[in-house]
């Protein structure tokens, strides 16, 4: 894929080929559900989820699988019965293929999970100051 900048979530997911826009689709629904109070937005050039106390999300298309940011060390120890069946690397990126179905619950629970995470982070770096 050329260098593109994208203006917005709509427009990431356009400029992918016909059935990772289905599948992305569905992983983007599934996280608006997950975060409803989170901002939408392109950030390093692909989607993430905002809320007040920082980036809790992304996500990212490929050829041959679709990806989650950041998978940290307390999400691996959280999810690692359902993480089992996927690629997990240690710079903190979950793939998921693009030919299996869409672990929706999965993705759901990563979301909040994370979500509490960043605003755990954000109250303690808060206390510290």
């Amino acid at each position: 894929m050329a260098k593109t900048s994208f203006e917005s979530v709509d427009a990431y997911i356009a400029a992918q080929p016909e059935d990772v826009q289905n599948v992305l689709m569905r992983v983007r629904s599934t996280l608006r559900k997950a975060l409803p109070k989170a901002d939408e937005v392109i950030s390093y050039q692909i989607p993430a989820y905002k809320t007040r106390d920082g980036t809790v999300i992304y996500f990212a298309g490929w050829k041959q699988h679709y990806s989650l940011y950041p998978i940290t060390k307390p999400v691996v120890a959280a999810f690692k019965k359902d993480l089992a069946p996927y690629e997990v690397n240690n710079k903190g990126t979950a793939r998921f293929p693009q030919d299996w179905p869409v672990p929706v619950k999965l993705i759901a629970g990563i979301a909040k999970f994370r979500a509490r995470q960043v605003a755990d982070d954000a109250k303690a770096k808060k206390k510290r100051k």
